[in-house]
């Protein structure tokens, strides 16, 4: 990775009114991106490992990754512009035509972090967007202490 970038984990995916806040972060921040309801659905049943009737939209990517030798290896949130975090995908290929291909894909950040958490692959945030967002950590530990009303149904750890 060329530049200089954080490891994170999905800390918690928290409902509201407008969608999910999901908590990203390690030891010393956690921050908050907001993202659709349905999405942080997803993001919970497959850190959950919730058997499904059906493929979601995410297993039917990573099925077609997988029958074209891809996987994702890991996801960047590499940017934050007026509002909104930026991620990227980066997939590694091998097969019996290529030795191995690194191919990076623009993404909504809440896919990418569903896809990571689908094929249980690293998250990590750009240094710079990391140095400028808040520390929500005091608000996670508000909202996970017992008996809160908003405790949050998900968590990765």
């Amino acid at each position: 990775m060329s530049k200089s970038v954080v490891p994170v984990q999905i800390k918690a995916l928290i409902p509201t009114n407008a969608g999910t806040a999901v908590f990203l972060g390690n030891d010393e921040k956690v921050f908050t991106i907001y993202i659709d309801q349905s999405i942080g659905n997803a993001i919970g049943i497959y850190l959950n490992r919730v058997e499904k009737e059906r493929p979601l939209t995410h297993d039917l990517i990573a099925s077609i990754l997988t029958a074209l030798g891809a996987k994702v290896e890991r996801v960047v949130i590499n940017d934050f512009k007026s509002g909104i975090y930026y991620g990227r995908l980066i997939v590694t290929a091998e097969n019996e035509l290529q030795q191995r291909k690194i191919v990076e894909i623009d993404a909504r950040t809440s896919d990418c972090m569903a896809m990571a958490a689908l094929q249980k692959s690293p998250i990590y945030v750009n240094q710079t967007v990391w140095d400028e967002v808040e520390d929500m950590t005091p608000l996670l530990e508000k909202l996970q202490k017992p008996g809160q009303e908003n405790e949050p149904p998900t968590e990765a750890e």
